[in-house]
């Protein structure tokens, strides 16, 4: 499983965006795209405890973790580990 693939795809779906795919690691999410606000964060928190099967804890979220995909990604990967 490609971690950046499904959580770009789950943002994409959550966002109802198209070219997700080029997308890099330094693309900013949280204040640079209009539709990723509060409530698109606990969409796309909803959407990755379902597909990856992990629990995220409200003292685990911050803003640096939707700062950017590479943050993301990241964040996603260390809670698969």
């Amino acid at each position: 499983m490609n971690v950046r693939e499904v959580v770009l795809s789950l943002v994409a779906d959550t966002l109802q965006l198209d070219g997700t795919s080029q997308w890099d690691d330094e693309t900013q999410l949280l204040g640079a795209i209009p539709e990723f606000d509060s409530m698109a964060v606990v969409n796309i928190i909803t959407a990755i405890e379902e597909n990856f099967g992990v629990t995220v804890d409200d003292d685990e979220i911050s803003a640096d973790t939707f700062e950017n995909v590479g943050a993301l990604v990241a964040f996603v990967a260390a809670k698969l580990q």
